[in-house]
């Protein structure tokens, strides 16, 4: 950034389309982990493992009292993590 504009690899723009996706990780001990609240989003290629549940669920469009905690996720085995079992048992 140079005078309040945006460069990417000595080009002047204005957008930005990323190329993969980032997630943001949270340690097992959230008071004193060095997460994603440390070192910021993940791009997916970084990522080691599989989750194996939902932990918590919020709905962004909603208030905390008015449905905003998806209780029919929550302690649920991850859709990701069923993915990524069904993908190694079709390599098997």
């Amino acid at each position: 950034m140079k005078n309040g504009k945006i460069y990417i690899n000595g080009k002047q723009t204005d957008t930005y389309r990323f190329k993969m996706d980032y997630y943001w990780m949270m340690g097992d001990n959230r008071d004193n982990s060095a997460d994603s609240r440390f070192w910021g989003f993940v791009p997916e290629d970084h990522i080691v493992g599989k989750p194996l549940l939902v932990w918590l669920s919020l709905d962004k469009d909603y208030g905390l009292f008015n449905g905003k905690i998806r209780w029919n996720r929550i302690l649920k085995t991850s859709r990701k993590s069923m993915l990524m079992e069904n993908q190694e048992h079709d390599l098997r």
